[in-house]
This record gives C-alpha cells, structure tokens and sequence, in this order.
C-alpha cells in the first residue's frame, strides 16, 4: 500500500510539469510589437504586422 501511494503521489507532483514539457503553452502565439517594424515600416494593429506606409 505504502508504494502504490508514494507512486501516486510522484505522478501528481510530475504531471503538470509534463503537460507543459509537451506544449500545454502551444496555443500562445509570438507577440509583435511596433518596436520589432524595421525602419520606414510602421506597426499597423489592425493586420498586427508592420507595414510601409502609402507616401501621399
């Protein structure tokens, strides 16, 4: 009884560390930001990418 506890108790204590290990973070994608736009680019935060500006 005492190992089938002890085995228990070490799946409980594992088991959120592997679901992490095995993408529990897949569905967060990469944050752009304006900061990233190379120069003469500029952020547009409708398409969340950079973009170069129309020259009017």
């Amino acid at each position: 009884m005492k190992t089938k506890a002890t085995l228990a108790a070490l799946a409980l204590a594992v088991a959120p560390s592997m679901a992490l290990a095995w993408g529990g973070c897949s569905t967060m994608t990469p944050q752009q930001t304006a900061a990233a736009c190379t120069e003469g680019q500029v952020w547009d935060s409708e398409t969340r990418t950079c973009i170069t500006p129309l020259s009017s």
